[in-house]
């Protein structure tokens, strides 16, 4: 796939009101994350040729699909589908329109996700896994899964309660650089150790939100985009890796499919750990930063707990992570909003939560039971 680098860009990103909105719909919410990117990229509807599309997890609408988006839209795609991956969705709908406009489908594709997940009360607490449900264990939700690599890494390494309030303390600072933001109140450490028991390691503050939302990205190719009205922000890198197993595995709770995605897009993009300026790390719960963070080569196995101290992963520090607040702070949009705010500082547009010099960014996305991971390298062309 090393060909595919660079061929693509995204040339806008639409994203709604964040938070808890009452009686607004997945569909309005899509509807207008999708106004709002074409505008951004100085598009008209008819321009858009390929619809991509995430169904929500809010009642009734969960099975909002392609056909009621486009149906919403007015636009009839050459290219369409539909994909659930939880948190891994967005950047694989982003790395299939790369692919399909690469192989003659579709020209420009819109990837399109809108959920009222606050208002329509999702939870996210149902028991984990497939066929024999693991809720017998008490393995209901995904803090419960999360929380065993947390427990684990600790055990073996040494991680702190302290360390992973580290990355919920600079989720937060960014955040309250965020106008956008649902959580602009900064965080210290103690408020962090303060906060309620969830599910043990995991406090309150290691968390993300639940939040109401709709966003939009579309791509194109180079070539076009060079014509669009924003600055072009290419796709280098992209790369995927799953499993299909779980708690068979004893290397589960460790997830080291997400290395395999992230060495696949290092080695598209031609690129190392050192060419990162600044990294939109997929954060349901602290520990996943914490992950990521080793996978991706920053440091090594059992070493991301000290590596986040400091304010090293804080604006400023040697690597910004989550700049616009992330699913802790900024909101849940299951990682659609990573990918904007990485487009965004390859634009240089977000103001005083901007990285200075930034040309190269990070992003990544996990889902489901920890099964799926997704990783892209965005960079300023």
């Amino acid at each position: 796939m090393s060909d595919l680098r660079d061929k693509c860009a995204i040339v806008g990103v639409g994203k709604t009101k964040q938070g808890k909105m009452p009686g607004v719909s997945s569909l309005m919410l899509s509807v207008e994350a999708f106004k709002r990117a074409i505008d951004d990229a100085g598009l008209k509807k008819g321009d858009i040729d390929g619809l991509l599309t995430m169904p929500g997890t809010s009642s009734p609408e969960a099975s909002l699909n392609y056909l009621r988006v486009g149906e919403a839209l007015g636009i009839d795609p050459k290219f369409t589908g539909s994909m659930t991956m939880g948190g891994g969705t967005a950047g694989a709908l982003v790395q299939m329109a790369v692919m399909a406009i690469e192989a003659g489908h579709a020209t420009t594709v819109a990837c399109v996700f809108g959920d009222a997940a606050k208002t329509g009360g999702s939870r996210f607490n149902r028991a984990s896994g497939w066929g024999d449900s693991w809720g017998i264990w008490g393995m209901y939700g995904a803090a419960a899964n999360s929380a065993i690599a947390a427990s684990r890494h600790m055990a073996l390494y040494g991680t702190t309660s302290r360390q992973l309030g580290e990355v919920a303390v600079a989720c937060r600072r960014h955040a309250s650089m965020n106008p956008d933001a649902v959580m602009r109140d900064p965080i210290t450490i103690e408020d962090h150790q303060n906060s309620r028991w969830i599910v043990e390691p995991f406090h309150l503050l290691d968390c993300c939100l639940i939040s109401d939302g709709g966003v939009c990205i579309i791509v194109t190719s180079k070539e076009r985009a060079k014509d669009m009205a924003k600055p072009v922000v290419t796709i280098s890198g992209m790369g995927q890796a799953y499993t299909t197993r779980n708690m068979e595995r004893e290397d589960w709770w460790y997830v080291p499919h997400q290395k395999e995605a992230l060495g696949r897009a290092f080695k598209m993009a031609g690129m190392a750990p050192k060419d990162i300026d600044v990294a939109q790390l997929y954060d349901n719960f602290t520990m996943s930063v914490l992950l990521w963070l080793e996978h991706a080569g920053f440091c090594g196995v059992g070493e991301a707990g000290s590596f986040v101290e400091g304010g090293r992963i804080q604006l400023g520090g040697e690597l910004p992570v989550n700049t616009a607040g992330g699913n802790l702070s900024e909101s849940y949009m299951e990682g659609w909003l990573h990918i904007v705010e990485g487009v965004r500082q390859m634009r240089g547009e977000c103001d005083a939560r901007q990285v200075k010099g930034a040309e190269v960014c990070l992003v990544t996305g996990r889902g489901m039971t920890l099964n799926c991971s997704n990783a892209m390298i965005l960079r300023a062309a």
